[in-house]
């Protein structure tokens, strides 16, 4: 059974790098290449424009070039992480992998270079010749003691950053889990005993990380295959080894860990013993980092020291030191300054930024990529899991700021706090166009209900409410269920301490919500058992009902079941005092910008002043979010080319929209081609009174506008917030059950915004 999954697993990670197409990157261009003056500019003779202006001024090839946002990893293949030396070729599926990541986790283009040169001196002359393709350079899987040598050489003669990730990422993540592991353990740098084991690059780059942290020399004991590192000793002696000798004798690993605070290990499986650990200081730290095998194993750990604290590098086990958590973020925000080397106090704002981190609420993201795992700062949670998408804000930022203060910035940013918007806005992909929105709700604190106060989703967007936002969530659902769900996601607000519940079990405003209800309904069929039924086991009304008697502003629901059932709940109560539900409104994040869709929920057919209504309200929420709309209606007729029922709808609508001389750009009908394509539609359509594509598509059909979302959706990565229900005076929004709990985030922020702020 064992040897079968083995072969399955070899088989799959084969497939996943030959198919659909071999290897994992590719080069796209970023520039149209469609005819011949593109070919023109792109290359002979408007090229040489950019060129002349690179050779008069080299500071502008980040502007007219990829180099300000490239990066080289370079090999020789000398030393692959759990392979050894298997050459150049070899190692390329593993810096392939490493450019993805680079790519993936800060969206730095990257391209992975393997060299058949062992010789240090002449690998570091051929790394030094690369200096004019690439923004910076991170060295890889080297061999020890020649990455030391490669890694001086290129620092001394580039004026690029030049990183050797395997000493200094690794080194990174270890300081950062130290920091928060001796914060669990009451102990500080300067008072520990540390006993490391591997004198490779990783393991002196830590030992000397951990220096810069406070860890006094004298206290720090290296040990490798030939034992104790000591004054005077010739065996398999390196310089870098020579600087942590200690005493003049022989000795072994056991005779040394002897009351260590913290055990290091960069070595091979096995090294460390349960006896070892039983020897240790009380509350010992055990960084076992050898891999895919560690020094020694978690269980065994925990038999002799229950109150260990334990990372590894691996991540089927708790605090996983990864490198990924570190090199991405470090050259983004070296590069995004222009840094000529990434220098020690960058490194250290990197750590610091990384232990803050893990100490803060983990993100939603995080939650669920890590569905199965409990992350709660604490001895099992040092640092933060790599899809946390916070550490590309946090991290590049302060790494951007040290390489400023310390003088090492050819290209300093002055707006930090914007250049930490912009970054997290490159993950959040929602952030910097919902800013305006955050901001307007942050101006006045409303009360939004959440109906599924139970369900993981709305507990995290709740958590995020209050780290983020001024409005008090209450949430419908079992105290006792919701308590658990909290403390199982690791979040730390609790019901009644940190919001508002209404129990559907029993709460005291039972009785009045129930009369509520049927004072609503007692005309259309609602006997008091009936109210009293639904105020027991229906969120959704129970949610309409608080906001009617205004025990809250505002109402979410949807996160499961059907749309247009949650939304007869809502016209029930709160569609009154001239308010009615007009239509859904979903704006598309795109790699292009966004793009706001309707009606995708409520209208299926709509009616001609039901469409212009719709547009009116989506010209609305449009200006909200800082677009200047320019709204297509479409259909499948174009400019009157089809006599058919959309075409006939939505000409009816446009001619309404004229009559009440409204004060923005709209044209119909055309088809969505059209809409978004402005020289098609100049073809077909010369007079259009619309330039440029349209940014808000009013749909006749609420099928075809749901298609359309769910296509950008699913098959372009666009980014859904929403869906805003309009009309309702921002009394209620109904999710879909796809939604996240940055979705619902999102909408919160929306439904918290003052109806003052509708325009």
């Amino acid at each position: 059974m064992e040897e079968a999954r083995q072969d399955n697993a070899r088989q799959a990670a084969l497939d996943y790098h030959e198919f659909p197409k071999p290897g994992k990157l590719e080069i796209r261009a970023t520039k149209p290449l469609a005819n011949g003056r593109d070919l023109s500019l792109a290359y002979s003779p408007g090229v040489a424009e950019a060129c002349l202006e690179i050779k008069a001024d080299p500071a502008t090839a980040s502007r007219y070039t990829a180099r300000g946002n490239l990066v080289a990893v370079v090999t020789n293949g000398t030393a692959v992480l759990g392979l050894g030396n298997i050459g150049a070729l070899a190692s390329k599926p593993v810096m392939e992998g490493k450019a993805v990541l680079f790519k993936k986790f800060a969206n730095i283009d990257c391209f992975d270079i393997e060299l058949n040169e062992p010789d240090p001196y002449k690998l570091a002359d051929i790394v030094c010749a690369l200096e004019p393709t690439f923004g910076a350079i991170n060295l890889e899987d080297i061999k020890a003691p020649d990455c030391f040598i490669v890694e001086q050489l290129c620092r001394e003669r580039m004026k690029i950053p030049v990183f050797h990730d395997d000493q200094h990422g690794t080194a990174i993540v270890v300081g950062a889990a130290a920091t928060n592991a001796l914060h669990v353990a009451g102990k500080s740098f300067a008072d520990i005993k540390v006993v490391s084991t591997g004198g490779g690059a990783a393991g002196i780059a830590c030992l000397n990380m951990l220096l810069k942290l406070g860890v006094k020399r004298e206290n720090v004991w290296l040990c490798d295959l030939a034992g104790l590192v000591y004054k005077d000793r010739n065996e398999q002696m390196t310089e870098q080894k020579a600087a942590y000798a200690q005493g003049t004798t022989a000795a072994t690993l056991a005779d040394v860990i002897k009351d260590a605070d913290l055990f290091l290990g960069l070595s091979g499986p096995g090294v460390l013993t349960a006896e070892m650990v039983a020897k240790m200081a009380p509350r010992p730290i055990i960084f076992a980092l050898a891999n895919p095998n560690p020094e020694i194993m978690p269980d065994a750990v925990r038999a002799v020291a229950p109150d260990a604290i334990m990372a590894t590098g691996r991540s089927d086990f708790p605090n996983q030191v990864n490198n990924v958590l570190c090199f991405p973020f470090i050259f983004r925000g070296a590069l995004d300054v222009g840094a000529t080397v990434i220098n020690d106090q960058m490194q250290l704002a990197c750590i610091d930024g990384i232990a803050a981190l893990a100490r803060a609420t983990t993100s939603a993201e995080a939650a669920a990529a890590y569905s199965s795992e409990k992350l709660t700062f604490g001895a099992d949670y040092l640092i933060p899991k790599p899809f946390d998408p916070r550490l590309i804000g946090v991290v590049a930022s302060a790494v951007a700021k040290a390489a400023m203060e310390t003088g090492v910035a050819t290209r300093p940013i002055h707006d930090l706090d914007a250049y930490r918007e912009k970054l997290n806005g490159s993950v959040f992909k929602s952030a910097l166009i919902m800013r305006p929105v955050f901001e307007a709700a942050a101006t006045v604190s409303r009360r939004i209900i959440f109906a599924e106060g139970e369900d993981e989703r709305v507990l995290r967007a709740a958590n995020a409410m209050l780290e983020e936002m001024t409005d008090k969530p209450i949430l419908i659902g079992r105290p006792e269920v919701i308590a658990t769900r909290c403390e199982r996601a690791g979040l730390p607000i609790r019901p009644d301490k940190d919001f508002e519940i209404i129990n559907p079990e029993s709460d005291h405003r039972y009785r009045d919500y129930w009369g509520s209800y049927h004072e609503l309904m007692a005309r259309q069929g609602v006997t008091p058992d009936i109210a009293r039924a639904v105020m027991r086991t229906n969120t959704t009304a129970i949610a309409g009902i608080a906001v009617h008697r205004g025990d809250a502003e505002s109402m979410i629901c949807g996160t499961f079941g059907q749309y247009l059932w949650h939304l007869g709940y809502v016209r029930q109560i709160l569609a009154r005092d001239g308010l009615h539900p007009r239509g859904a409104l979903s704006l598309m994040i795109l790699e292009d910008g966004p793009l706001f869709i309707a009606d995708t929920q409520v209208n299926a057919v709509p009616t001609p002043e039901q469409i212009a209504d719709t547009v009116i309200g989506a010209v609305r929420h449009a200006k909200r979010f800082g677009v200047q709309p320019k709204v297509a209606l479409c259909s499948h007729s174009s400019f009157g080319n089809l006599d058919s029922d959309s075409g006939r709808r939505t000409r009816a609508a446009l001619e309404i929209l004229d009559a009440r001389e409204v004060d923005f750009i709209y044209e119909g009908e055309m088809n969505a081609d059209a809409a978004l394509d402005p020289e098609l539609r100049a073809r077909i359509f010369p007079g259009s009174r619309m330039q440029g594509p349209a940014n808000v598509l009013v749909f006749a059909y609420s099928d075809a506008a749901s298609t359309a979302r769910n296509m950008l959706k699913l098959k372009a990565g666009g980014l859904e917030v929403g869906p805003i229900l309009m009309g309702m005076g921002n009394r209620a929004h109904i999710a879909t059950p796809s939604i996240t709990a940055r979705g619902l985030l999102n909408m919160t922020a929306i439904a918290g915004t003052p109806v003052a702020h509708y325009g």
